[in-house]
């Protein structure tokens, strides 16, 4: 929980930046995305996740012509499915996202579109929902630190306006909910693909 609100509470002072920022410098995104997690298994237990679908909000302030800061939050649910010896058990949660990163803009002859590649960290919060058929007895909400990279492009509709496609991948370690039963003792790989508006101020 602690780190949890030391991820927002850094989202919201890069934030805070936005109000001072320069006239062209700042931007605000709302993007849909997609949630696919790769399949991983260890100490005797596989474990699988349902792909979904989710939303992210995010902040970016461009330093200069080619180096830019975020800060982005995003939500998802899903439900993880662990399978053993014993049985299966599943635990459906809502994943909150927390991230900042670099943006580096990428040279591209193309008239209104603009490239770019960012590397970044942050974490990814998963809070059971505790619905019937999703729920383990005893799983907690959890906390992971991730890794994130990532490339996208924008098309410019207007001066304020752009739209963005983009691309991003998450390496953490696999939740188990503080529940040894649970505990895979591995790494995985999200991927996010995300379409959405950008409005430039």
């Amino acid at each position: 929980m602690r780190r949890t609100a030391i991820m927002f509470a850094g989202f919201v002072m890069l934030s805070t930046l936005g109000a001072q920022a320069q006239e062209g410098r700042s931007e605000i995104s709302l993007q849909g995305t997609g949630f696919f997690t790769r399949d991983t298994s260890g100490q005797g237990i596989s474990r699988t996740t349902t792909d979904t679908g989710g939303f992210m909000v995010g902040y970016r302030y461009h330093i200069n012509r080619w180096l830019a800061a975020e800060g982005d939050y995003g939500f998802d649910r899903n439900t993880q499915r662990y399978f053993d010896n014993f049985g299966a058990s599943r635990v459906q949660a809502n994943v909150h996202t927390f991230t900042g990163d670099l943006v580096v803009n990428l040279p591209l002859p193309i008239r209104r579109v603009s490239a770019y590649a960012l590397a970044g960290g942050g974490g990814l919060f998963f809070d059971p929902t505790g619905n019937a058929g999703g729920n383990v007895a005893g799983a907690g909400s959890q906390g992971r630190g991730a890794f994130l990279y990532g490339a996208g492009a924008d098309y410019a509709l207007s001066r304020h306006f752009s739209v963005r496609a983009e691309y991003r991948g998450y390496v953490y370690q696999n939740p188990d909910f503080g529940l040894a039963a649970l505990h895979t003792d591995s790494w995985t790989h999200t991927a996010q693909p995300s379409a959405g508006i950008v409005f430039h101020f």
